[in-house]
């Protein structure tokens, strides 16, 4: 009687051929994990591979292509030097756990500063990079590569002071802004950030073509915020100016307040007049203060007024005004009635002191 047992047979067979083809090369039968045979040049295989990956997640770049080339040693031999281990180029097994404890942010890890995202309870070489730089901005912070809460809340502080989602979180949009704040920074970073109303330290001056000079004694960041402002300091008023791109052919209000911050690196994406009511921290600062309500904002740096309204009633979102001085006082002239080729008025003012928009923050 006859029977279908081969038939039978090849199903099974048929099934681990399919199993073994989906691993594919990386989970293929006998494949060694890194760490069960030292890696040498020469070598090939699904460890190295691993050993390349791992070598890029921990900061040094390399192709992964499973051969162990002379770039693969470099980058091996850099690690060890790195983990204090033997720079021989070959990873044995105990440079292999060394190698897995970099990846975490151990001893060895060279991962630049926005590779990934920093938050709390990450460790590593980046996290050492991030506090280092939120210190030189003038934001207090342990240097020990653990991202813990003193951190996490010296990111916060620099976050608000740049108009940043105050989330404890950096990725890679903050960077270039933290970057330029700690070259600000230092030194004098925290003369920026007294108890609020103080007054400053010195008082800077406007020459006869409208543009500041910078008082002896001032910071950094102030210096660049003045020389920002000097830059547009007598450009036309242009409704919406400076907020699709820095370089523009006018701004309002709050697209100079915006330009000056940027020059300095404390902003990094324009603000209209309603953020600026949430930059900084509330009250006057000992430098820089910002005033600001949903209908207009100005700034005054070392103790002058930069502002569009240029010591006339305009606000953000109408053309400024100029001004005539007397000895009684000011006549103000709408900006639409007046000559073409008139120069335009200075946006930096010593002596106006007339009302300001209800909400200061300060930095």
């Amino acid at each position: 009687m006859s029977t279908f047992r081969p038939r039978r047979l090849r199903a099974p067979v048929a099934l681990s051929w399919i199993a073994l083809a989906a691993l594919g090369p990386a989970g293929a039968l006998g494949a060694p994990h890194l760490g069960q045979r030292p890696l040498r040049a020469g070598m090939s295989g699904h460890d190295v591979r691993v050993l390349q990956r791992f070598l890029n997640e921990a900061g040094y770049r390399t192709a992964v292509d499973g051969h162990f080339g002379p770039a693969t040693r470099a980058r091996v031999r850099a690690f060890e030097r790195a983990a204090r281990l033997r720079p021989d180029g070959v990873l044995r097994p105990r440079e292999a756990r060394a190698l897995r404890r970099a990846r975490a942010g151990g001893p060895g890890d060279r991962r630049r500063l926005g590779v990934r995202a920093l938050s709390r309870g990450m460790h590593g070489h980046d996290v050492r990079v991030l506090q280092a730089l939120l210190s030189r901005a003038g934001f207090a912070a342990t240097v020990d590569g653990a991202f813990g809460p003193g951190t996490g809340s010296a990111l916060r502080a620099f976050e608000r002071a740049v108009g940043g989602a105050a989330n404890g979180i950096l990725d890679a949009a903050e960077i270039d802004a933290l970057r330029r704040a700690a070259r600000a920074g230092s030194p004098g970073a925290t003369a920026l950030t007294p108890a609020p109303s103080a007054e400053p330290v010195a008082r800077a001056t406007v020459t006869s073509a409208g543009l500041a000079l910078v008082p002896d004694g001032a910071p950094d960041a102030v210096r660049r915020i003045i020389a920002a402002g000097n830059r547009i300091a007598t450009m036309p008023y242009r409704y919406g100016g400076g907020h699709g791109r820095w370089r523009d052919a006018g701004y309002d209000c709050s697209g100079s307040i915006s330009y000056a911050l940027h020059g300095a690196g404390l902003l990094h994406v324009a603000h209209d007049s309603s953020q600026f009511t949430r930059w900084g921290a509330p009250g006057r600062g000992r430098w820089v203060t910002v005033y600001g309500n949903p209908g207009h904002a100005f700034m005054v740096v070392a103790g002058l007024r930069f502002d569009t309204s240029s010591r006339g009633p305009g606000g953000c979102a109408h053309p400024p005004a100029t001004v005539i001085s007397t000895e009684r006082g000011a006549t103000y002239t709408p900006w639409r009635s007046r000559p073409t080729a008139e120069p335009y008025p200075p946006r930096w003012n010593p002596d106006y002191r007339g009302s300001s928009p209800a909400t200061t923050r300060w930095w």
